[in-house]
């Protein structure tokens, strides 16, 4: 560990440091996967308009784990990705309740 690094921050976390992307990659499927079935379930069209938001945002992963070589950008591109699918899917759920 370096000087300057502090496990118990956020942005230090070996996650974020040391992984491959693989992992997230796993995670982001079983999330999408949830969120969609969640949406779907509904059967709006601003949930399924949701649920293909997700699937493109664990696409977006796919492509990211791909494609970006720098491991710390890779991975933080990969945490605000995986984030953004459960945010997605609450706002959708909180606007399809109050319609």
């Amino acid at each position: 560990m370096r000087s300057g690094d502090h496990p118990e921050r956020v942005r230090d976390q070996p996650a974020l440091r040391t992984s491959t992307g693989a992992e997230w990659l796993v995670v982001g499927a079983l999330l999408a996967a949830i969120c969609a079935v969640v949406l779907l379930v509904q059967g709006v069209g601003t949930a399924t308009g949701a649920a293909a938001l997700v699937a493109g945002l664990f696409v977006a992963m796919v492509v990211v784990r791909v494609t970006v070589a720098a491991r710390r950008p890779r991975l933080v591109a990969l945490a605000v990705l995986l984030a953004a699918m459960p945010v997605v899917t609450l706002g959708a759920l909180l606007f399809v309740l109050a319609a």
